[in-house]
């Protein structure tokens, strides 16, 4: 009945103020797009807005292209619902018509607030913006406006073939989330957010996202700022040729259809997971000489960068990102000198994998960035719910539940009165960041900048404080052993 009658006051306005009337922030749940007049769902203090299209469906003709621009419209929708996750074998409800973001804002606040924008991980194969764990109503309770975005996964987003249309290079997940900013650029303001005051925030292969964009030229002007949580930094991207390789085997497989785009997806998901059995990597950004010039380290080396304030960082313990085993069994005596208080094979691989994919390679680019001028804060993250401090779960995307501040969900379990208080301050400097470019402020433990003698914030069960790293000679070793 309450929707039903916000739909009634909106319409009344609309009729009173004209359609081309730019309707007061707050006085409904309501915006006015270019695709369209958006009526929201109101819930405590926050108004949200799901299933917003952001781009065509890339369905049909469009599958496999760069994303097209949606139709505009003055008809009135109801955004109460999200809409498909992007297609992944993992989820039956997803579609490959996905192309949408979610904003949630503070009801009845007048604009324009920072934005921030939120590039989910899933190591570019599964995952979706629509997940419990990512609702955005505790952060923009705090005065903030909150997208979170869905873009193409798995062979739909990342097949590089030589065949394929003559409008991009493959990297069609990146596209997506280029468009998305554009649409947060150019219709943020109809929500009461700052179109030049945006922060890109994300973790794992979202936050590998959000450094190629600080890479990619265009991008340029879409954020003004970013967050990297959790980013394998040195992590290799695919060779344009590789990926070509991958894509042609995966093509081989459909000798027999004269169009891949007329392929049931069911058919497409079963050779994905073929194609990923073979090369586990066979689908993800690619090295293309456009969109994605360079590597992650080599753009940062050369400082091809934009020099935006950066929070950067990562888990004490990131082992759910998948190659724990990356340190085969003939290597354990060398990493029993390097952690001599662990002597487990299984923790020493473990701990061996947190340091040199995540906490080496963040350390590196940290001090690269840091090094152009622009504001940059590092963290490392280690604190444990104190519900599972017997029997911890593994930490990557650990970090995200005190970020987001949801509890009860999938992903999320209840949280302690201590553990709400390391959300609070965790969720307080991510806020503070989005709004000026310093996570520092009242009530917070000063967070130096990582310039200031490689300082970083150190969360651990026993408090928040900013320190030397005390793992920096540990790291000194492994950056010795990347340099080889």
């Amino acid at each position: 009945m309450r929707s039903v009658l916000a739909l009634v006051a909106a319409s009344m306005v609309l009729c009173c103020a004209g359609l081309a009337t730019a309707q007061p922030v707050g006085q409904f749940p309501f915006a006015l797009t270019r695709e369209g007049q958006m009526l929201g769902a109101v819930e405590g203090e926050v108004a949200s807005f799901k299933g917003l299209a952001y781009a065509a469906p890339p369905v049909g003709a469009l599958r496999w292209r760069a994303p097209q621009p949606t139709d505009e419209s003055s008809e009135m929708h109801t955004a109460y619902d999200y809409g498909a996750p992007c297609l992944q074998p993992s989820l039956p409800a997803a579609r490959e018509d996905c192309l949408t973001l979610n904003v949630f804002r503070p009801f009845g606040v007048d604009g324009p607030l920072p934005v921030m924008v939120f590039i989910h991980g899933g190591g570019f194969v599964s995952g979706t913006a629509n997940d419990p764990l990512f609702d955005g109503a505790r952060l923009a309770q705090a005065g903030l406006i909150v997208v979170t975005v869905n873009y193409r996964l798995g062979v739909l987003g990342w097949l590089t073939h030589p065949a394929r249309p003559d409008d991009g290079s493959g990297n069609y997940g990146l596209m997506d989330q280029i468009a998305a900013l554009r649409w947060v650029h150019d219709n943020i303001a109809a929500f009461g957010g700052d179109p030049n005051n945006v922060t890109l925030f994300g973790n794992g292969a979202g936050a590998t996202s959000i450094a190629l964009l600080m890479l990619c030229r265009q991008a340029r002007g879409l954020f003004q700022k970013a967050i990297l949580q959790s980013l394998p930094g040195r992590a290799a991207l695919q060779p344009r040729r590789e990926a070509e390789l991958v894509s042609a085997q995966f093509v081989a497989e459909f000798v027999s259809e004269s169009d891949l785009r007329d392929v049931p997806r069911a058919k497409l998901l079963a050779a994905q997971d073929r194609t990923l059995a073979k090369f586990t990597r066979a689908f993800g950004p690619v090295v293309d000489g456009s969109l994605v010039p360079e590597e992650i380290v080599t753009g940062f080396t050369a400082r091809h960068e934009s020099r935006i304030p950066l929070i950067i960082g990562s888990n004490d313990d990131e082992t759910r990102f998948g190659g724990e085993s990356d340190a085969q069994d003939s290597g354990i005596d060398g990493l029993r000198e390097l952690y001599p208080d662990l002597s487990k094979p299984s923790e020493l691989k473990a701990r061996f994998f947190t340091d040199n994919v995540f906490a080496e390679p963040v350390r590196l680019l940290a001090r690269l960035h840091a090094a152009t001028g622009a504001p940059t804060f590092r963290y490392r993250f280690g604190y444990v719910p104190e519900a599972k401090r017997a029997n911890a779960d593994p930490g990557h995307g650990r970090e995200l539940q005190f970020i987001f501040g949801v509890e009860g969900v999938p992903g999320a379990g209840i949280l302690s009165r201590r553990d709400r208080e390391v959300a609070s301050r965790m969720r307080g400097y991510w806020i503070n960041f989005a709004r000026s470019g310093n996570p520092n402020g009242p009530g917070l433990p000063h967070w130096d900048a990582a310039a200031d003698r490689d300082r970083l914030l150190l969360v651990t069960n026993d408090g928040i404080a900013s320190g030397d790293d005390p793992l920096a000679e540990r790291l000194d070793r492994l950056a010795g052993e990347s340099r080889k």
